[in-house]
């Protein structure tokens, strides 16, 4: 609660899945995010944890928007070169993949491609980008002219899970100031954190229990207002008597409208219901849907600082920054030196098949693979700076692998067009 600070295997496998870390590891003071300070000790081989990669070293100052400077630049004419390289990439699998990929390198000749860039799937955990679109759209219209307001909220606002969690098979890191090494763990009913850190676990660990939680107090933030956080009785009290048409109107308002104010196509990008059956149940929800082009046109405006405002993009950005562990598209060895922001989703179904087992990434049925990314390579100095959105359905084969082989591919071609290869690994 948000109180005042004081069925059978072979038939279905479904797992909307992202595990990796976000929010540049000095970012603790600031945020109060637990994780983070955790993490930074770790490096100093004080508290038991990963290492970093190069690339995921870079401090607070050193992330941010880099487009500001373009704020009227949108996606160019699509080049036919880079399409034709990138359809070579994917061979005869390219008609089960959507892409698109612009190279702002050069912002002054920015250089775009895409394959079925209208292609239009379930996001997955990428729509957890749109409910960090809404939190801070929300905050911004609580506060319009006081940045340092929002923040504090973000901060100051205490989030106890409860039945809105249920259930998540995501692990998130949990740590205690003092506590010798990192624990991983489903969250629990009563789990206790800022609004931050649920934030950080919902877009860095994609926990749907996080997500949800998040969701629920973006309905309280838009329903309360200044009011908000609201005691934990009376928070129960709003969810169980709201009639459950108001509840989906207030989600809807909440969720979808903030997409469509920050410039967004909600018929080509939209979040529509919780991330967990409990959540669905509470707060009746709609269709969640992504384009490739329209996933790349929000990380044209981030970088640009139109998402809610330049504030508010910087700290989404943030929160994308990949300081753990890496996967699937972010986990190619080409990008060790990069600064990687990025958010992926998977979806898989398998049935009964002769020769065939099913195994995770690697349905028979649906294997939805989506990867949204910033890259900036070297970190630090981003001589090279391209965004890339993937979506993929490529049947039995492991979609992580083809994600982490595509990024490899993509990034030669990318450090091809400006002069040749950095710092190799």
């Amino acid at each position: 609660m948000a109180a005042r600070l004081q069925p059978g295997f072979a038939l279905a496998l479904l797992i909307w899945a992202a595990s990796a870390q976000a929010y540049p590891l000095g970012g603790y003071p600031a945020t109060g995010i637990l994780r983070l300070e955790a993490y930074r000790l770790a490096q100093q081989g004080k508290v038991r944890g990963p290492q970093q990669p190069k690339g995921a070293l870079l401090s607070l100052d050193q992330t941010d928007i880099r487009l500001a400077r373009r704020p009227l630049l949108e996606l160019p004419a699509s080049d036919p070169r880079l399409n034709a390289e990138l359809t070579s990439f994917l061979g005869e699998e390219a008609d089960r993949y959507g892409i698109a990929v612009v190279d702002v390198s050069d912002p002054e000749n920015p250089r775009y491609g895409e394959i079925r860039g209208s292609y239009r799937a379930n996001p997955g955990s990428v729509g957890k980008l749109m409910v960090a679109i809404a939190v801070f759209q929300a905050l911004a219209d609580l506060y319009p002219d006081d940045v340092a307001a929002r923040l504090a909220v973000l901060k100051n606002s205490m989030v106890t899970a409860d039945e809105f969690i249920l259930t998540d098979g995501h692990e998130v890191p949990i740590w205690d100031t003092g506590n010798p090494a990192i624990q991983y763990r489903r969250l629990q009913i009563g789990d206790r954190a800022n609004l931050w850190a649920y934030l950080d676990w919902m877009l860095s660990a994609s926990s749907n229990a996080a997500a949800s939680m998040v969701m629920r107090e973006l309905m309280l933030i838009v329903r309360f207002g200044r009011g908000y956080p609201v005691e934990p009785e009376q928070a129960r009290a709003f969810f169980k008597k709201t009639p459950k048409q108001e509840l989906a109107d207030l989600l809807s308002r909440s969720l979808v409208e903030p997409v469509g104010r920050n410039g967004l196509n909600t018929e080509e990008l939209r979040q529509g219901s919780f991330f967990t059956a409990r959540g669905k149940q509470i707060v009746p929800g709609t269709s969640s849907h992504a384009t490739p082009r329209e996933l790349m046109r929000f990380l044209v405006r981030l970088e640009q600082g139109r998402i809610v405002d330049e504030a508010s993009s910087r700290e989404i950005k943030r929160l994308l920054y990949m300081t753990q562990r890496r996967i699937r598209f972010a986990s190619s060895p080409a990008l060790y030196d990069a600064a990687v922001y990025f958010k992926s989703g998977s979806l898989f179904r398998c049935e009964p098949e002769p020769g065939y087992t099913c195994r995770q990434y690697q349905g028979n049925v649906e294997n939805m693979m989506n990867s949204a990314a910033i890259v900036e390579a070297p970190a630090g100095n981003h001589r090279l700076h391209y965004l890339v959105t993937v979506m993929s359905n490529v049947l039995r084969r492991n979609s992580a692998v083809e994600h982490q082989t595509f990024a490899t591919r993509l990034h030669r071609l990318i450090e091809g067009y400006h002069g040749g290869a950095l710092n190799k690994r």
